[in-house]
């Protein structure tokens, strides 16, 4: 990513433990603060975005899962109730 490509604006403010961590870790990086800063929170929201959508179990566990998957549809009241409410956010 080119510097000419970046068109929105982030604003943070630090401590200045934090600032002097961050300034060193970018030195040590050979990026400025600003590539650091960029990059390091980059790499931490997508590992947040993929926790939210991978999960890793164990092969009994995968093949448990696949087996309810696999097992006829059941009657489910509860679920039936719930599905025909209206959502609170629709009210």
């Amino acid at each position: 990513m080119t510097a000419a490509t970046r068109s929105a604006r982030l604003g943070l403010r630090a401590t200045p433990q934090q600032e002097a961590v961050l300034r060193r870790a970018a030195e040590v990086s050979h990026k400025s603060m600003t590539e650091f800063i960029l990059d390091s929170a980059y790499k931490a929201a997508e590992q947040t975005l993929l926790d939210q959508r991978l999960f890793l179990i164990s092969e009994n566990q995968s093949q448990a899962f696949l087996d309810l998957l696999d097992r006829p549809e059941q009657d489910n009241a509860g679920l039936k109730d719930l599905l025909s409410r209206r959502p609170p956010w629709s009210k």
